[in-house]
């Protein structure tokens, strides 16, 4: 053990002495800080003019005069999604989502059906953030300061001589994993110590930090210990260099865009455009709701008409066009609610499919991991839409209950109810997503990430017993 330390400190003190790896260095720990802040910046100013946008939009509601109800159906909300804490740390697919949806009768949000929604998001390289630099830079860095850790002993002879004083060739490779894994870890202290000081002021959960510092600990570790068996595993610290950056090209590059593009070509989405003429063909076969007299709605009426115990709409004591707007909104909503779930569906599919092949990129993992836990994947924005479209639904269905119960009360040509009725409409209230409430959304990338530390621990054992070998 005390040689597998000696390697290692050894490992240090060539860094120390290398002016250009500790200026890489040095750069890459102040690019994660400015990134962090930065990102905490923009969060909080966002979050400030969500909740100032919200404020003003709620209180234009409140002050509308008096009016007929459904004019109020269509004059409708906005929602402003609040940012979840950790996003900062990985924006995630709210780059391309947005936080802001319009609410209305007759249709649901059109972010379901949004073009950003068509591709792959969860491979697109997004903005300046501390998960993005240690996803796609770190890796380069890493590689940079360990690409001849072991290669540059054999080039300068010196392995022999090591070998020549009794350190096995196991002890060479674990003093040079554990001296470069430390630095990997230090690379990535500062993103963790910004984590940890967001738990600790109660901003994020203890446990999702845990689990994200656990996770990108993996992810430094993985890179810092192929660089090293790499390195073992050729005899000149070029073609050790070559090989890593084309790993890295491959792995961070090539496959992340391959991979969806694949999964597009297997199971294509409709278009936008394709999705609102489907969805207006099933609307038209439903009838006019606005219309009390739209035949559609004949064998509705007659219902009605017992229900209540008359013979003519005149006779009810509700309004008709109230109850035909009640049941035209349930109608026209389980229409949208259908496409958007073939729609959604048909998204998961692609996206399992790039993920079962993430034991080939494990930056898929990470990546996805990430967003995951930082409330930012598409299953958070999913769980968003899915509370603005309940929200929506009863919205719009309570004022058609006040057009059908207080309109018949009031009569006339043109019939309003009073203005202090819009305060009655209830106001969204957005329930946390919770990323660990579904422990298989991370299971995978973590058994992915341990799969591939595991699979070069393995190779490490080959290097170390090539090494012994060859210097008998």
């Amino acid at each position: 053990m005390t040689a597998v330390k000696l390697i290692a400190r050894e490992e240090w003190r060539m860094l120390a002495r290398n002016r250009s790896g500790l200026i890489a260095t040095g750069l890459l720990v102040l690019l994660i800080l400015v990134a962090g802040f930065t990102s905490l910046e923009s969060r909080s100013a966002i979050e400030a003019d969500r909740t100032r946008y919200q404020t003003s939009v709620d209180e234009t509601f409140d002050a509308q005069p008096d009016r007929h109800p459904h004019r109020m159906v269509h004059y409708g909300q906005f929602l402003f999604r609040p940012i979840a804490p950790l996003a900062f740390f990985d924006a995630g697919v709210n780059s391309f989502t947005g936080n802001t949806i319009f609410l209305e009768g007759h249709r649901q949000n059109s972010a379901n059906f949004a073009e950003a929604r068509q591709s792959s998001l969860l491979l697109r390289f997004g903005q300046l953030t501390p998960a993005f630099i240690l996803q796609t830079l770190a890796p380069l860095l890493l590689i940079f300061l360990a690409f001849a850790s072991v290669a540059r002993e054999k080039e300068r002879a010196t392995l022999k001589l090591l070998l020549a004083q009794g350190i096995g060739g196991r002890s060479l490779i674990a003093g040079k994993m554990l001296g470069h894994g430390a630095i990997a870890l230090a690379v990535g202290l500062p993103a963790f110590a910004l984590l940890l000081g967001f738990a600790a002021t109660g901003a994020a959960n203890w446990a999702t930090v845990s689990v994200i510092i656990i996770a990108y600990a993996c992810w430094l570790l993985l890179w810092a210990f192929a660089s090293v068996i790499i390195s073992a595993l050729v005899a000149r610290p070029r073609d050790a260099l070559a090989i890593l950056m084309g790993l890295w090209m491959i792995t961070i590059i090539l496959l992340p865009r391959a991979l969806p593009e694949a999964a597009s070509a297997q199971n294509q989405l409709a278009t936008k455009i394709e999705t609102e003429i489907a969805l207006h063909r099933d609307l038209l076969e439903i009838g006019d709701s606005h219309d009390p007299d739209d035949p559609y709605f004949n064998d509705f009426r007659d219902e009605v008409l017992d229900r209540y115990g008359v013979r003519t709409v005149e006779e009810l004591p509700v309004q008709y066009a109230g109850l035909v707007a009640i049941e035209g909104e349930r109608l026209t909503t389980q229409i949208y609610a259908d496409a958007a779930q073939r729609q959604a569906a048909r998204e998961r599919e692609q996206n399992a499919f790039v993920h079962t092949f993430s034991v080939l990129s494990p930056l898929i993992a990470i990546r996805q991991l990430s967003m995951t836990l930082a409330g930012s994947d598409p299953a958070a924005h999913q769980d968003f839409l899915d509370q603005s479209e309940a929200f929506r639904y009863e919205f719009v269905q309570r004022l058609n209950r006040m057009q059908a119960e207080l309109l018949p009360e009031i009569g006339g040509e043109d019939p309003r109810i009073s203005a202090a009725y819009w305060q009655e409409v209830p106001r969204f209230s957005y329930s946390p997503f919770n990323p660990l409430a579904d422990g298989t959304r991370i299971t995978w990338p973590l058994l992915v990430l341990a799969g591939w530390l595991a699979a070069l621990c393995v190779l490490a054992l080959f290097a170390a017993r090539r090494i012994g070998g060859g210097a008998r």
